[in-house]
């Protein structure tokens, strides 16, 4: 009797981790901490703990062989651009000067970007000016002067 609880606790506590993490392990913690919830409440019911640990197992087995593939097809998104990748060879406006020992910020449809200089002998690139952005390291947007 005492397994059927332990399954309940520990479901429960992968389902609170999934939420405090926020679905980075792609549901796989709710869905197996249910699967174990599930199997130690049935296990309660029957009064069973080898019903509760075979109905936690099996179902925990069932998601990880068959249900985890599906639910991943279906969370993915293979050709939506993200936020950095719409941004590449696109133009901004410098909001915060940009020099090569500080960088800058830069205003791209209402979004404002850390901008370095792409390449920093190219001099300082003042408020106001038009940048292209070259690439994307991190959070930073390296950038290159747009000629007027």
């Amino acid at each position: 009797m005492a397994l059927n609880w332990i399954l309940v606790i520990a479901g429960a506590v992968l389902v609170l981790v999934e939420i405090i993490l926020g679905a980075v392990t792609g549901f796989d913690f709710v869905l197996i901490g249910s699967a174990l919830m599930l199997g130690g409440i049935l296990g309660l019911l029957t009064k069973s703990v080898a019903v509760g640990a075979a109905a936690a197992g099996v179902l925990a087995l069932l998601y990880v062989f068959v249900g985890r593939k599906r639910i991943r097809n279906r969370l993915a998104r293979p050709n939506m651009p993200t936020n950095t990748d719409a941004l590449l060879g696109k133009t901004a406006r410098v909001v915060e000067t940009i020099t090569s020992e500080r960088p800058g910020r830069i205003k791209f449809e209402g979004d404002e970007w850390r901008a370095a200089l792409d390449r920093p002998e190219s001099g300082p690139i003042d408020l106001g000016s038009t940048v292209r952005v070259v690439r994307i390291d991190g959070v930073t947007a390296f950038v290159e002067t747009v000629p007027s």
